[in-house]
């Protein structure tokens, strides 16, 4: 007996040696500071290293890259290692005996660390994983989803089986990081009625304390799944303006990016943005960090700013990549830059790069040449050439159509046999935006000929009227009006407004049942563009609008108001739709910034409304100076039209409105107005502002009884 309680006496302390060992063995991985220390304790302990440890070392090798700058990393250093080789071997071979937490932050680890996809180690933990899938944590599984995301599984039947399970749990997440992870990770394999409900759980989980991160996700699932969902940006728009400390150059460009992607602007944003970014344009030299801010801060710095970049671009130009060079030139185009020097400059980089491009890099890349005025023959000829080598293999029916537009545009360029074999084949897959792409190139080959004296060939002829054809008989089967209106989004100029318009607001008109307020915005801004008055649609649109005025956001609203405005349509309860209308908008007026307010006043304007409390709004004098500062940051067109619709709207308001007492300074702003364009110069802003808004506003409100006639 006393032999025996001796035995197992001697067995308990060499298990709690053992266990002592082992803790302080990972108390001393979890305190290294350097990559080399956790590498030395891997090589001196490899025999007592349990799954645990081996999980933990990967964790903290990870933990201590991800505390350095993004280029002081030592990725290469840290896979090559001998004793990283080691950690790899031994986590592969107890995978089995790791928990479900240990394996995901395994996983996790070696990727972040930059080892491959196909990596045996990664396959192993993968393959764990997803025997696990369904015992998985919520945490786990968002990490675990994000891994595959990592690994471009964006398809594969094990993302499926997460989109599942989310599904089934989606009522019990109430993390929005969690979430936020899930969404982006699943956003390819899931279908139009799901992206609803977790729109909707979003909308239940975000809140103004949400960290930037988090929103930022959101914005990007948006951007993946093509959805446009005005009151989620909009919130997670504040979220950013109440961030700042994270809005570093990296962030603001990458939100640039998907707010432009998405068709979203917010020109508060965009004036904190600048602001951040002006003081430290010289910061920048590294053309990685130089494009993001050319990008960011082109289309909207003003003299000084602007010539600073162009200045520095020009300097730099040699070190672009081929992407960085597609940034810079595209921003060049939206800028209306015709910086000689600059643009000379990015033609050489070009033709190093021009072989590297993809075939929708290679379209972007041509058009931006063409509007910027590039005279590089030779470049344009090898544009032409590997176009044309794309065209011949190309089995996308919209790529084929995009590259048929962009060989139309290159100078002197005519129709080839090649082309119109293509496009015959391809017709019949054709949506209608590829369809009035290759008409718009017909139609210019067609003009090109007449312009040289030249006969027109008969097969392209005879393709275009296979064309127009196709995109009948395109409407014709149109049954749902979800798909048709998605399709038209992007169908634009002569061939819609001359050939396939009537046809078109037909098949509206014979699904007039669909029209739902999910749709009626993409309808009414459809029906603007072919500026068709059609009545049986239009009152349909007003009376949909009416029954379901409270879910639709009131920044649609403004685009329906203005389709009935500019064709100056009444429905049968005009009255009703439009009081309704202006009701909503008025009790939502923090929801339009301050140029929306100025274009919302000008059509209701014109309709024969004017709302009260939306024109005291306007006609603030602390109204008009954010307005001021916010003009500064649009477009040139945008910013035009504004001013343009401020002056009529303050005309209209003084003639039809003078018990609201608003003073007429129209004139003086008309002047002030032409004196600022008529000193700007080849699309190049002045320096400074030559005249303030509110400026003009104050001085005349000084003296509110003082309305004068316009000259």
């Amino acid at each position: 007996m006393l032999c025996l309680r001796q035995v197992c006496l001697s067995a308990l302390r060499r298990y709690q040696a053992r266990t002592l060992s082992s803790d302080l063995l990972l108390s001393q991985i979890n305190n290294c500071t350097h990559e080399d220390e956790v590498f030395s304790l891997v090589g001196r302990n490899k025999a007592r290293l349990s799954e645990k440890h081996v999980g933990i070392a990967l964790n903290v090798l990870w933990q201590l890259q991800k505390k350095k700058p993004l280029l002081l990393r030592t990725s290469d250093y840290v896979r090559n290692h001998s004793q990283f080789l080691t950690l790899c071997f031994l986590a592969e071979n107890k995978v089995e005996h790791m928990d479900n937490e240990t394996i995901v932050d395994t996983l996790y680890s070696v990727l972040r660390l930059s080892v491959e996809s196909h990596d045996s180690l990664a396959g192993v933990l993968v393959t764990e994983a997803w025997k696990r899938l369904e015992s998985l944590s919520l945490p786990a599984l968002s990490k675990f989803a994000l891994c595959l995301h990592k690994q471009h599984r964006h398809f594969s039947p094990l993302t499926g089986k997460i989109a599942h399970l989310v599904d089934m749990k989606l009522d019990s997440i109430q993390d929005i990081r969690i979430l936020s992870v899930l969404m982006i990770s699943i956003s390819d394999v899931i279908s139009r009625s799901f992206q609803d409900r977790l729109l909707q759980k979003v909308d239940q989980l975000l809140g103004e304390g949400v960290h930037f991160n988090y929103a930022k996700r959101i914005v990007q699932f948006l951007q993946l799944s093509k959805l446009t969902h005005s009151p989620l940006l909009e919130k997670c728009n504040k979220i950013f303006l109440k961030s700042t400390s994270h809005l570093d150059l990296d962030n603001i460009s990458l939100i640039f990016g998907l707010y432009e992607q998405l068709g979203f602007d917010n020109a508060e944003f965009r004036l904190t943005a600048k602001q951040l970014l002006s003081e430290s344009v010289d910061d920048y030299r590294d053309p990685e960090a130089f494009a993001k801010l050319f990008f960011v801060l082109g289309p909207m710095a003003e003299s000084k700013v602007r010539e600073r970049l162009l200045a520095t671009a020009a300097l730099i130009a040699e070190e672009f990549s081929s992407h960085q060079a597609l940034v810079i030139l595209k921003t060049m185009q939206k800028m209306k830059c015709r910086h000689s020097q600059l643009l000379e400059k990015m033609v050489s980089v070009l033709h190093r790069h021009l072989d590297s491009y993809h075939v929708l890099q290679l379209v972007k890349l041509t058009q931006c040449l063409v509007l910027l005025h590039c005279r590089d023959q030779e470049l344009f000829a090898k544009l032409k050439m590997l176009l044309l080598g794309f065209l011949k293999s190309s089995v996308i029916p919209s790529d084929t159509a995009a590259i048929i537009r962009m060989l139309a545009i290159l100078p002197s360029s005519q129709v080839e046999e090649v082309i119109i074999n293509k496009a015959t084949a391809v017709l019949p897959q054709c949506r209608l935006q590829d369809l009035s792409c290759i008409a718009t190139a017909l139609v210019k080959w067609n003009h090109y000929d007449k312009l040289h004296w030249q006969n027109t060939s008969q097969l392209h002829v005879k393709l275009l009227q296979k064309v127009n054809d196709c995109g009948f008989q395109r409407l014709q089967k149109a049954r749902n009006l979800n798909l048709l209106l998605e399709e038209l989004t992007h169908v634009n100029g002569e061939w819609l407004q001359e050939v396939i318009s009537e046809e078109t607001v037909a098949a509206c008109q014979r699904l007039i049942d669909h029209v739902t307020q999910a749709n009626v915005l993409q309808l009414s801004i459809f029906l603007m563009k072919t500026n068709h008055r059609c009545p049986s649609l239009l009152d349909r649109i007003a009376s949909v609008t009416v029954e379901n005025i409270n879910k639709i956001h009131p920044l649609e609203m403004y685009f329906i108001l203005h389709l009935f405005s500019v064709l100056n349509y009444d429905p049968p309860a005009n009255e009703e739709f439009f009081q309704s209308c202006i009701q909503h908008l008025t009790s939502n007026l923090s929801c339009f910034e301050t140029h929306h307010l100025v274009l919302l006043g000008y059509i209701l304007a014109v309709a024969g409304y004017f709302p009260p409390a939306l024109i005291r709004t306007i006609f603030d004098v602390s109204f008009l100076s954010r307005l001021d500062a916010q003009l500064e940051v649009l477009s040139d067109t945008l910013r035009q039209r504004v001013r343009s619709r401020l002056m009529k709207l303050n005309r209209a308001v003084c003639l039809e409105c003078p018990e609201f007492h608003i003073p007429w300074f129209h004139e003086q702003y008309f002047q002030r107005v032409l004196c600022k364009e008529s000193r700007s110069i080849n699309g190049v802003r002045w320096s400074g502002r030559v005249f303030s808004l509110v400026d003009v506003a104050a001085e005349i409100f000084q003296n509110s009884n003082d309305v004068r006639k316009s000259s």
